[in-house]
Formats: structure tokens, sequence, C-alpha cells
């Protein structure tokens, strides 16, 4: 896990080398010459004037030059382990990041500030058991935020929730950064596979420990109702699953049918029809009209449920909706003219809707053509789509 861009690492050594400049030219002496003041001087512009023109590689290769010639300041030499690792060379990022560790003279700060570059280079090699035992020794030290929020990264991969949980909280509390959100993810976790094991109680515990977490959490919600429905609780399950449709509802085709199933198991038709006109008024998308249309169709026949659909498809234009007006019309045998004018008015709403270019760079959607993409900027990149054609 890299915690630190790149582009901060060069512009991290703008200023380091300036200054190795200055430094070299208080020296003085046979180790460092007029001449060599004047070659590291220029190096640093040149690898300026490359970070300017977005000649990355090229101002590597000079700013790798410019910590070579100044070997014994500490900040050149981390930011030169940090380019290592950059260039894929990790185990000279390795070499380079325990050496500076050992070095002697050094102040907290700066132990600190190796040993964390040397963690980011075990982790990046894949030695997370090294990278571990590099941050948790950071940790126990009192000495730095973010080697817990490293430790955290690392118990993510590993998938071994239940710390990666203990090291949130305890980020939590040292920087106040909140953590709810996330740790309702790795308690969800928990959650999945306690269900997995058969262990119900276990895994309610874990749903409980979510919401503490995260009040809102919409992952525990739907967890909680297939839990409740594992376990014969329907109602429970009813509960639960309309909880995260009202939180939010752009879940709610995820949702749509096993709370249908509950509500079916119930016999309660009308708290499921009472709910889906709600949703229906809340949520933009077309699975709560497709479902009440089912109902309608089913308790009051074919011509309502059509003529039910034929009206939410005038505000909500939508493929599904077509498909499914069509085949209750083929179901009705009723005139066809009615529902050819019906789909005529909802397939112009979708042209109207839906782009007609679109930008192979950046995925840019536009009505009319662009020479210059008004997204990315690129030139010649926005092209009318497969579907759209006029001959």
């Amino acid at each position: 896990m890299e915690f630190i861009s790149e582009w901060f690492w060069f512009f991290l050594l703008l200023p380091v080398a300036a200054a190795s400049g200055w430094i070299i030219g208080r020296r003085g002496g046979e180790r460092h010459s007029d001449t060599q003041v004047s070659r590291l001087s220029t190096t640093y512009f040149r690898g300026l004037n490359y970070l300017l023109n977005e000649q990355q590689d090229k101002a590597i290769e000079l700013f790798l030059q410019i910590a070579e010639l100044d070997k014994d300041t500490f900040e050149t030499q981390v930011a030169l382990g940090h380019l290592f690792r950059r260039r894929g060379e990790v185990d000279r990022a390795i070499r380079l990041h325990q050496s500076l560790a050992q070095r002697p003279g050094l102040n907290d700060a700066q132990k600190v500030q190796a040993l964390l570059a040397l963690g980011e280079d075990y982790m990046k090699s894949g030695l997370l058991d090294r990278a571990e035992t590099v941050f948790s020794d950071l940790v126990a030290l009192d000495l730095s935020p973010l080697a817990l929020k490293h430790l955290i990264g690392i118990y993510q991969a590993e998938r071994d929730w239940v710390k990666a949980i203990e090291n949130a909280r305890r980020y939590e509390l040292a920087t106040g950064e909140p953590m709810g959100r996330l740790i309702a993810q790795y308690e969800c976790e928990l959650a999945d596979r306690y269900r997995a094991s058969g262990d119900t109680a276990a895994a309610r515990a874990a749903v409980v420990r979510a919401y503490e977490a995260d009040a809102n959490s919409v992952r525990a919600g739907m967890l909680e109702g297939r839990i409740e429905v594992e376990a014969g609780q329907t109602t429970a399950a009813i509960r639960a699953f309309e909880r995260v449709a009202r939180s939010d509802p752009d879940y709610l085709p995820e949702i749509l049918p096993p709370l249908l199933t509950c509500y079916d198991a119930v016999g309660d038709s009308t708290g499921a029809r009472a709910f889906l006109a709600e949703m229906c008024e809340h949520y933009r998308g077309i699975a709560p009209v497709l479902a009440l249309t089912r109902m309608v169709e089913t308790q009051d026949g074919v011509a309502a449920a059509r003529a039910y659909l034929a009206r939410q498809l005038k505000d909500r234009p939508s493929v599904r909706g077509e498909a499914a007006l069509i085949d209750l019309t083929l179901a009705e045998s009723a005139d066809p003219l009615a529902t050819l004018h019906d789909l005529k008015h909802i397939t112009d709403q979708l042209l109207v809707r839906n782009p007609s270019y679109r930008c192979t760079r950046c995925g840019f959607g536009a009505r009319s053509h662009h020479w210059q993409c008004p997204s990315c900027k690129e030139w010649g990149s926005v092209k009318p789509l497969l579907n759209y054609a006029v001959v």
C-alpha cells in the first residue's frame, strides 16, 4: 500500500536538492569542488525542467543523480529509496532504508521516517509479515499513526478482520479521523463468515456491532435481513429489508426479491403493495414499478396492470418497462395501436435522455458532437455511438 504519491517525492527532492547545492558550496575542500557544485546545480534545474514538461522518467534519473551526489543527507536518501521503489527496484530500496534505519545519530523523527519507508518497501515486495513487524514495533512505541494505517491495510489484505477492527479503532483514537464506516464493513465481513459457518448468534452480534459503528450501514441491514430469513424470523427480516430501502433507495433492486418473498410468506399483500407504492415515490428506477405491476396484474387483472404501467412509463421511460408493457399487451390481446402510441412516447423520451456521442478517451456522453471533448479536452475523441445512425 502506498500512502505517499509520486509527485510528493518529486517535490520533496526539489528543496532538498537546492539545499544540497548550498551545503556542498559551504563545505568546500577537495571533496566538494566548485565543479561539483556547478554540476549539482545544473542537474537540479534540468530535473526541474523535465518535471515541468511532464517527462517523469528523465526527471527520476536526474534526481537519482542528485541523491547520489550527497549521500550524507538523510532526507535525500529516504527520497532516493522511495524512487527505487517506484521504479520497481524494491530490493535496492529495502537495503537503502535498512541502512538508514540503522544509522547512528538519528533523532526519533528520522528513525520513524526510515522505518516507515522500510515497512512500505516490505509491503510492496509482498513481505507482509516483515512489514507487520516493523509497523507493530512503531505502534507499540506510540510513534506513528501512519503505522496503524499501514497495519489496517495489511490485516485487510490478510482478511484478519478482528485485528483490522482493533487497529482501525486505535487509529481513530490517535488521529480523530472517523473510522466507523470502515469498521462496519469489517464487522459485516465477520458476520458473513459466522453466517456461512452456521453460527447465527455470532453473526447477529457482529451485525449489532456494525450498526454501532455505522448506524446507517446498508450492508448490515441486508445481512440482518438474510440472517432473519434463514432463522425463519420473516417479520424481522421484513423490517430489516425495509430499513435498508428507506436508508438508501439505490439498493432497492437488491432487497426487493427477498423482501417480496417474505411478504408472500406472511400473506401480507396489502403491506407489500403499500411499500412498493411508497418506493415508487422515492426511487426513480423501474424495479418497484415492475414489482407493483405484477401485483396489480395478480389482484386486479391484466388490463389494470397494463394501464398502470403505461402511466408510469410516461414519467420514467425504461427498456425493461417497454418489454413488460409489450408482454401485458400480448397477454391482454388488446388493440395494439394504443400500445404503439405509448411505446413511441417512451422511446422518444429514452432517445432524448441517452447520449448520441461518447468520448473514447474518458467516456463523456454528449447529445451533440464536439471535436474537442468538454471533459478531458482531447481532440477528435468524441464519436457517434453504434446505436446512433443517420442514413
